[in-house]
């Protein structure tokens, strides 16, 4: 079975069950299967052929997930696009990708720019009202859900068909494609569903989007399950998402670190009545243990699941039973269901257990390149292995220990340092509530070591308290050389720390 199978198989088993709820509205498995194929039908009628890419620049919502499964269905390609990105930047991926068709919130401040850029090869279709333009060429998302039904066999699919591209957060002006299959797709999600204590009883508040691959994954594990989703698209007042929580009685919920320190930091949990919560997940980078254990502390009765993964591996990696939290703190897991994990030399060499080298991640899920560039997928794809990029070291267990990004690792005289270490050190120094460690160029060292820290609201906390709380607990070659106060560290729209902009900063 694929995404789209699954989709049929719940609105057929529990056609009335609410899929998706958001605000005071819901739409049922029945309604968005119907929805679903309504897209289909549109773009079938107007000419989409098997393998043309659709674009989608619409905020987390039941229309979303109506085109993203409607587009599958026609045997389409997904092209989901970060709605908080500049016209430049979507133009650019939308070229890239070849997509014949864009669905885009009418609100949007580009779209604008966008269609006079793009009309021409890009047909428009609007998910709500179109503000500041007079333009009738664009078709409203209303009227796809009309679409006539015709002689159309929506196309077979198999699991070598590409199903999605996404285009990753780097750092350079270089599209970079992960094109992921029908087969990547339903591989990592039922490896997650194996070790995830999800059922169909669940109610998942989801804040993560979905255009990237761990919303996109919270996303089809719930349709998977026939459980369902409650969407929150801000995270601006967390005390309001923590007491949407408790009114819904939430069962699950999914944040990325810097979800959980805003929770921490920001709400008093001990106000609310999450007795219905079971379990919560954190991936999208390290979690400092610091914010683990306070989380927990709060939340005894929760089972909380670190997990790792790269958007190149569809979504997840690895995972840490909660079980095993204690035992093995600080370690991003072992590798789920299906997938195998090697840390290996410069050479390519699996190293032994406690040697620190780069991971190496085999699996059906791994992706099948990038997309119109063999180049950059050689250098990441190796004999069916995905060459990570992150350091670690592997225990005896199996379980990864990861020690930084290749890319972020402080190289200062002959020491090589992971920011993760200091970071851990600093968010443990009371009135700390964020904190975000980079190089920066030394004509003696190469680089030395810079701080940036967010204090907690009200913190009468100074930059010789930091230094002081650093001398007694750090090596006195990881200790910072420069120590920053800023209001907020930059974060991309999923929530992934910018360490790159906090280096631009100097």
């Amino acid at each position: 079975m694929l995404l789209v199978d699954y989709l049929q198989q719940a609105a057929g088993k529990v056609p009335d069950k609410a899929a998706v709820r958001q605000q005071n509205s819901e739409v049922s498995y029945k309604g968005l299967w119907e929805a679903s194929q309504s897209v289909a039908r549109y773009l079938l009628n107007n000419g989409l052929q098997k393998g043309d890419r659709v674009a989608i620049i619409v905020e987390n919502s039941y229309e979303y997930i109506a085109i993203y499964y409607g587009s599958l269905l026609a045997g389409a390609t997904v092209v989901a696009l970060n709605t908080a990105a500049k016209a430049n930047d979507l133009s650019n991926w939308i070229k890239h990708s070849g997509a014949k068709w864009l669905f885009i919130n009418g609100k949007n401040s580009e779209l604008n720019d966008l269609y006079d850029d793009l009309s021409d090869i890009v047909n428009f279709i609007s998910v709500g009202e179109v503000k500041n333009t007079e333009d009738t060429n664009i078709v409203a998302f209303d009227d796809v859900l009309t679409a006539s039904a015709n002689d159309h066999n929506f196309p077979e699919l198999n699991t070598n068909d590409i199903a999605s591209i996404i285009y990753t957060s780097g750092t350079t002006g270089h599209p970079k494609g992960v094109t992921l299959t029908h087969g990547n797709l339903i591989a990592n999600m039922t490896s997650i569903i194996e070790y995830m204590p999800i059922n169909q009883d669940d109610r998942c508040l989801n804040v993560l989007p979905f255009y990237y691959s761990y919303g996109n994954s919270v996303l089809h594990i719930h349709i998977i399950s026939s459980a369902t989703l409650i969407l929150e698209n801000s995270f601006v007042f967390p005390h309001v998402v923590i007491k949407k929580m408790q009114d819904e009685k939430v069962t699950s919920f999914s944040g990325v670190p810097s979800t959980y320190a805003l929770i921490l930091n920001r709400t008093k949990l001990a106000e609310f009545d999450l007795s219905s919560l079971r379990y919560m997940t954190q991936a999208g980078g390290p979690m400092l243990p610091t914010h683990i254990k306070q989380l927990r502390e709060h939340l005894p009765a929760v089972e909380f699941i670190v997990m790792y993964g790269q958007t190149e591996a569809t979504a997840r990696l690895a995972y840490l039973p909660y079980q095993e939290l204690d035992r093995k703190m600080s370690s991003a897991g072992k590798a789920i269901p299906g997938v195998v994990l090697e840390v290996r030399d410069e050479h390519g060499q699996k190293l032994p257990p406690g040697e620190a080298g780069e991971i190496f991640a085999h699996g059906a899920n791994i992706m099948k390149g990038y997309w119109n560039d063999d180049e950059m997928t050689s250098s990441v794809l190796i004999d069916g292995w995905l060459k990570t990029g992150d350091l670690a070291k592997q225990d005896e267990d199996g379980y990864i220990f990861i020690i930084g990004r290749k890319t972020e690792m402080i190289k200062s005289g002959a020491h090589r340092i992971s920011p993760l270490d200091i970071e851990e050190a600093i968010l443990r120094c009371e009135g700390v509530g964020e904190v975000a460690v980079v190089g920066i160029a030394d004509e003696i060292l190469g680089q030395v070591i810079k701080a940036f820290v967010v204090a907690k609201e009200n913190a009468n906390i100074e930059k010789r308290d930091i230094q002081k709380h650093c001398k007694e607990n750090l090596a006195t070659y990881k200790i910072p050389k420069f120590i920053e106060f800023i209001d907020e560290l930059p974060k991309t729209a999923s929530g992934k720390l910018k360490r790159f902009e906090l280096q631009e900063l100097n």
